[in-house]
């Protein structure tokens, strides 16, 4: 029995069929209001997991660009793996509100939403939507644990290419740690410079893109997804080698402020470019691939045209005699 079967076209059986869902709906925003009001007072605020909203927004439109399968798919309510999930997903977001930990409780979203999905309609419903579930994922905040034993690292390395590459090209610029001096100032690479910030968002766009317009190229869309930590590093790389010249000709007061912002809205759109460029170079390899691979056959039947006569003073002497 698939959607269409089981809502007949009287409003009365509709509303019916609609009641549970919408309950449920309901029940979710309500038992997950204190966890959006926090996402919205505190990570949605900053720069590094602002991009939260336009992940929920893309998972809707992921959602709704599936209707036309959803209406054709056979619901078959799994009650036992479905309640599964969603006591699992709800023992998670207790743990974390009464924690504190806000990772955990907007984590335990996804395997509430799925154990819902599962429990009203069954397993190939979820399989029509999982991608859209499993897509929220982003919109979890990282840990701050996670986030500075990555943010360390990335910005030593970032710092110490920059100083290199200024003090062959005959700067006065030395390092120490993430501490760079060029000239008569300081400058500290901050956690913005790191590439943490744009690596998340990126990740996002790279696996929302790949499914979207690449998911009928396995191959390619995993060397896209592979290729998200090296452009945000090269991106990041430019953005630091940017404001350390900054600094450098036009002194401290020329980086902050809004040029500090302004450079890392270029570093996102750099970093963008460089993901479709990459995208672009990966096409034309496979067309050169399938080119060399399979050349086009000669058609049979085809004469190859004769070698034209020799327009030279001989030939034309010839044919006088002939005459």
């Amino acid at each position: 029995m698939t959607y269409l079967q089981t809502a007949q076209p009287t409003r009365l059986s509709i509303l019916a069929k609609l009641f549970g869902p919408m309950l449920v709906a309901a029940c979710f925003v309500a038992t997950y209001f204190p966890t959006f009001k926090s996402l919205l007072g505190g990570p949605w605020q900053t720069e590094q997991e602002g991009h939260g909203p336009l992940i929920i927004a893309a998972t809707l439109w992921l959602v709704w660009q599936a209707r036309e399968k959803l209406k054709s798919t056979p619901l078959s309510p799994a009650p036992i793996g479905g309640w599964a999930a969603l006591i699992f997903g709800l023992v998670l977001m207790f743990l974390g509100r009464t924690q504190g930990v806000l990772t955990v409780e907007v984590f335990s979203a996804i395997p509430v939403i799925a154990g819902c999905v599962v429990l009203l309609a069954g397993w190939a419903v979820f399989r029509v939507l999982a991608f859209p579930i499993l897509f929220l994922f982003f919109a979890v905040p990282m840990p701050d644990w996670l986030i500075d034993s990555a943010t360390v690292p990335l910005k030593v390395f970032i710092s110490d290419v920059v100083t290199q590459i200024l003090y062959a090209a005959g700067y006065p610029i030395a390092q120490n740690g993430v501490m760079i001096m060029i000239g008569s100032y300081q400058l500290m690479v901050k956690d913005a410079c790191s590439g943490m910030n744009s690596i998340f968002a990126l990740s996002a766009i790279a696996v929302f893109y790949a499914y979207v317009f690449r998911s009928d190229k396995k191959i390619r869309a995993l060397l896209l997804l592979a290729a998200i930590v090296p452009i945000t590093i090269i991106a990041n790389f430019i953005r630091v080698f940017s404001l350390v010249l900054l600094a450098y000709y036009g002194g401290i007061d020329a980086i902050e402020g809004f040029l500090h912002d302004l450079t890392g809205l270029g570093l996102f759109v750099v970093a963008v470019g460089l993901m479709f460029l990459f995208d672009g170079f990966l096409g034309l390899v496979a067309r050169l691939f399938e080119t060399t691979s399979n050349p086009a056959p000669l058609q049979a039947g085809v004469d190859l045209p004769e070698p034209a006569a020799d327009p030279t003073p001989f030939g034309y002497s010839e044919r006088r005699r002939r005459q």
